[in-house]
């Protein structure tokens, strides 16, 4: 199987994907670990079909490219392509109207769970009534969406309308292998795009693929940019990544299944985090950095196990209301009152 390769770009390089059924297709994705040829291979599959089609995905995991892929190389590619927002869906014509744009194409709803209740509705009844020349249907979460089921964020019957294939987007710190190439990819984009040609020296490698890259493909493509503007020289080195990391997430996403284990996680990242830099020590500053990477997780989950009733994520988390408030302001956490389901 050849790498799909030169990704995440308007008009990108292609090249060959042999998948199972001897068919190929090209897809603009860079990647060649297992995970990503898996993705290829599930793409390939789903994308001339009619099911629809749920992607699921961290933040910055390339979701959207992913769904934006399915339409590029499906047999709808001359069709419209649509992404759906909030307010389409508003008025009694608002889904008639989206239809009327997506015609036979592909309608996307973007971050799914996000959507209110009422909104959710209106695309049930919407999609209760698709006619033969039906746009393909597609959704996108980073949320964990049997979760948002549980806490009344989702309907039910909206989720097994959307949920035909489940696309999972691996996170980067599960697809190390590919960092390097992506990096390159960006550091080749940013070039054509008028900057000075750079590359990552081997140091500077090594450290990229030690980071675990919180904020997936979005955060890499953010620091090859800004190295790109502040390296001097046509060889970026280790201690100006460090520099470039040390304004970043210092650790990546808690995943624990039991709480008594939490301390342990920390520990790790934290451990990691300091070997990162090698014998030096890390930016100033960094109890406060670790604090937000904690805090901001455990005020969003505490909002949501409340339903966003503030009052009582106060009670929950034991600190005052105008703390919570102010925690919410400077974090820029978003807080959407919810209702369950009945």
């Amino acid at each position: 199987m050849k790498r799909a390769a030169r990704a995440l770009e308007a008009k990108p390089r292609r090249t060959t994907l042999a998948v199972d059924d001897n068919q190929s297709e090209d897809l603009p994705l860079v990647g060649r670990t297992a995970a990503m040829q898996a993705l290829y291979r599930l793409v390939a599959r789903v994308m001339n079909t009619s099911l629809s089609v749920l992607v699921t995905g961290e933040s910055g995991t390339g979701k959207s490219l992913i769904a934006r892929a399915i339409h590029d190389f499906s047999d709808r590619r001359s069709l419209p392509y649509v992404v759906a927002s909030a307010t389409d869906l508003e008025g009694m014509d608002g889904p008639q109207s989206l239809l009327s744009r997506a015609k036979a194409g592909s309608l996307v709803f973007d971050e799914v769970s996000d959507l209110s209740l009422d909104a959710q509705a209106r695309i049930v009844r919407m999609l209760d009534a698709l006619g033969d020349t039906a746009p393909r249907i597609m959704a996108t979460s980073r949320t964990d969406l049997m979760d948002a089921l549980e806490k009344g964020a989702l309907r039910e019957d909206l989720y097994y309308r959307l949920a035909g294939v489940t696309v999972a987007v691996p996170p980067l710190r599960d697809r190390v292998d590919d960092i390097p190439l992506l990096a390159e990819h960006f550091l080749t984009r940013a070039e054509r795009e008028g900057a000075p040609a750079r590359r990552l020296a081997s140091d500077a490698v090594d450290i990229v693929r030690a980071y675990t890259w919180p904020g997936n493909v979005r955060q890499l493509e953010n620091v090859i940019r800004r190295l790109v503007v502040t390296s001097s020289n046509p060889d970026i080195h280790r201690p100006e990544v460090e520099q470039v990391l040390g304004s970043q997430p210092a650790i990546e996403p808690l995943n624990t299944g039991q709480a008594d284990k939490l301390s342990g996680s920390v520990e790790q990242h934290l451990r990691r985090y300091f070997d990162l830099h090698g014998g030096s020590l890390p930016p100033a500053g960094l109890y406060q950095r670790i604090l937000r990477e904690v805090e901001a997780p455990l005020i969003e989950i505490a909002l949501d196990a409340t339903l966003g009733n503030q009052a009582k994520c106060a009670d929950l988390l034991g600190i005052n209301r105008n703390t919570l408030r102010k925690k919410i302001t400077e974090l820029d956490i978003r807080v959407t009152r919810r209702r369950k389901m009945m």
